[in-house]
């Protein structure tokens, strides 16, 4: 028996095999929970329907995080399949790629906002989405991903260090209304993964050596770490643990 046997995910932000949100859905499937994938566009749903098909998940449609019908479409198909939910990860942010290759001085208002909204309050309003579906089943867990950058300032990072912030203060404010159902959030930062994502930060290969030439460990991390970890903070295993970010960093976190 899995530690997710039983258990109804979904996992909002996979966009390749490449993606932390792939590699935790795949760690559920294999602890036995039934998983359902969005998608955002034509092009990511041709990646995303292969992928789910190998692991028996249900597509449950579109979903552009900033597009409120999108949003209650999704968890209205979500109610329709299985009545209720007891997982949720959220793997979403965004910038633009300018603001990941420039000073942090030079963000416009517009691309703050965006980011913002995209990286950070989509927490929010898919957790409000969620609420209902995981109270049916008498609780839930909520996972979230974050980066060390929302604590440290990190070179070209910018603005998305900013969103992993409010991300993180998010993910605090929410625990707390959502405990009373016991339903549990929580981040997991994790360290820099070779992501489409993570391809439009300059110098990202220097972020990702810095990490095996100073942590602990003196490695990178596997996709497959980060999802093992965001599956333990989903089940039950973590059931006391609620506000917290979980770092699979090997250690970076902890050195000066």
């Amino acid at each position: 028996m899995g530690i997710a046997d039983g258990k109804r995910a979904l996992i909002v932000g996979v966009a390749n095999d490449k993606s932390l949100a792939w590699a935790i859905a795949q760690e559920l499937h294999a602890q036995g929970a039934e998983i359902a994938l969005t998608y955002q566009g034509e092009v990511l749903e041709k990646r995303v329907r292969p992928l789910a098909e190998s692991i028996g998940a249900k597509v449950v449609g579109e979903l552009d995080v900033t597009n409120d019908d999108q949003i209650a479409a999704v968890f209205a198909k979500i109610k329709e399949l299985w009545g209720g939910l007891d997982m949720m990860v959220h793997a979403i942010a965004f910038a633009d790629r300018e603001d990941l290759r420039d000073r942090f001085l030079s963000v416009s208002r517009g691309n703050f906002a965006k980011a913002m909204d995209i990286s950070a309050y989509s927490l929010v309003a898919m957790a409000r989405a969620a609420e209902p579906l995981m109270e049916a089943r008498g609780g839930g867990s909520i996972v979230t991903l974050s980066y060390i950058g929302a604590v440290r300032a990190i070179p070209n990072y910018n603005v998305m260090g900013v969103a992993k912030a409010a991300l993180e203060a998010c993910v605090r404010y929410l625990a707390l209304d959502l405990g009373g159902k016991n339903i549990r959030v929580n981040a997991l930062s994790a360290a820099p993964a070779r992501t489409l994502a993570s391809s439009a930060i300059r110098d990202y290969h220097t972020m990702s050596h810095e990490v095996e030439a100073r942590s602990p460990l003196k490695r990178g991390m596997r996709s497959d770490e980060a999802g093992k970890m965001a599956t333990a903070l989903l089940s039950d295993m973590s059931s006391g643990v609620t506000g917290q970010t979980v770092y699979v960093d090997m250690g970076f976190s902890i050195v000066g």
